[in-house]
């Protein structure tokens, strides 16, 4: 299964970037790991007012319907990381990745927010809303913390010792 991440917003921190990396590297064995940013909305430089938010979140929805309106995506199971998602044990997960396998799908693509989070049309396009948590995480830590739990769920169904 070919693992994709679509975020909104760079990956400024070369600490992140290298961690990123490196679960990319691990995956290579395990389906693949790809890497695609959505370059987020302009706005200007102070503390906007919620259409402004609206008009934003609309405008990043529509590119990521755009990725996602590649081929390739036609046959993934795609993911929604919003605060309002059900949570999932790794366990859990792994258990919803082999479930969409098993239904023919040859992909998973996970869909990250900028900090305003996701746009509800690509929520409800999503075959899944996932939780991390309540809790607020870095935009670029998260992002390493997807690619660790994405690394962990192949490693559970390769029957591999990672994840314990």
């Amino acid at each position: 299964m070919n693992f994709v991440i679509i975020s909104v917003g760079e990956q400024k921190e070369s600490y992140y970037r290298e961690a990123f990396a490196e679960y990319e590297k691990r995956m290579l064995s395990l389906g693949g790991l790809e890497s695609v940013v959505i370059k987020p909305a302009a706005t200007p430089g102070r503390e906007l007012k919620p259409e402004e938010i609206r008009q934003a979140l609309e405008k990043e929805g529509e590119a990521i319907r755009r990725a996602l309106s590649q081929p390739r995506f036609s046959r993934y199971w795609k993911v929604a990381l919003c605060v309002e998602g059900k949570p999932l044990s790794s366990e859990g997960l792994a258990e919803k990745l082999d479930h969409a396998a098993l239904s023919g799908k040859s992909g998973a693509v996970f869909l990250i927010g900028s900090s305003w989070g996701l746009d509800e049309s690509v929520k409800a396009a999503s075959d899944l809303r996932l939780s991390f948590s309540s809790m607020t995480f870095p935009h670029s830590l998260f992002r390493v913390m997807l690619a660790e739990q994405i690394y962990r769920a192949a490693n559970i169904l390769s029957g591999g010792k990672y994840h314990k």
